[in-house]
């Protein structure tokens, strides 16, 4: 028994190394279509290109912190349930994930230079909220979620508005944020206590100031 034990430790810390290899230096695969394909390819103007290459950059690199966030959260997640929660809702961040990326192919740019260290950095503060039990694992997703929905919001205002693709993967990220919220506290989210939200908040206006350009 306590062969089995180890080796399921060893296989979640290969799989967690698995996953950020790939979020960080692969090309993670979507399961379901991207919502842009019946989009047309508008050619932009050169700044509107530049603008609306940032957004998505920004919206990419959000996508590589919550699969950090959720598969750090789920490396210390004590009932099984919870767990399963959030590698579900990581999968569906994984079809963000490739999304965001092949826009920004198709938008003539490249991923922030900086992934490596959001990843890290992101899956190291859902482990230190994993720890404080799921209640507040769960409040964390929730949390985390409400904020995204309003930074997509942001988004879909500023971008140009003849870019119809980037703005129909903005539209569905933005509903299964809604949804990954709300199963959150369906499942017994604890509601996170000042200053934390603030402090997320402003830690995310960082990240995106300094993502949008690098």
């Amino acid at each position: 028994m306590e062969t089995t034990r180890r080796l399921s430790r060893i296989d979640r810390i290969l799989d967690d190394a698995q996953r950020a290899l790939e979020t960080v230096l692969g090309s993670p695969a979507a399961v379901r279509p991207n919502p842009a394909a019946g989009q047309p390819d508008v050619v932009l103007e050169e700044s509107e290109r530049r603008h609306a290459a940032g957004l998505m950059r920004v919206n990419h690199v959000g996508e590589v912190c919550a699969q950090a966030l959720y598969c750090g959260q789920a490396a210390v997640a004590r009932d099984p349930a919870t767990r399963a929660h959030l590698l579900e809702a990581a999968q569906e961040e994984t079809d963000h994930l490739a999304w965001c990326a092949g826009r920004l192919v198709e938008l003539q740019d490249r991923p922030s230079l900086l992934n490596p260290l959001w990843y890290a950095s992101s899956f190291s503060i859902g482990v230190l909220a994993g720890l404080r039990g799921d209640g507040w694992n769960l409040g964390f997703v929730v949390e985390t979620e409400r904020q995204v929905e309003a930074h997509i919001d942001e988004n879909l205002a500023s971008l140009p508005a003849a870019d119809s693709r980037s703005r129909a993967i903005l539209e569905v990220m933005k509903e299964d944020e809604a949804r990954h919220a709300d199963n959150a506290q369906a499942a017994g989210a604890r509601i996170l206590p000042p200053p934390v939200p603030s402090i997320m908040s402003a830690a995310s206006r960082v990240m995106k100031a300094i993502a949008y350009r690098v």
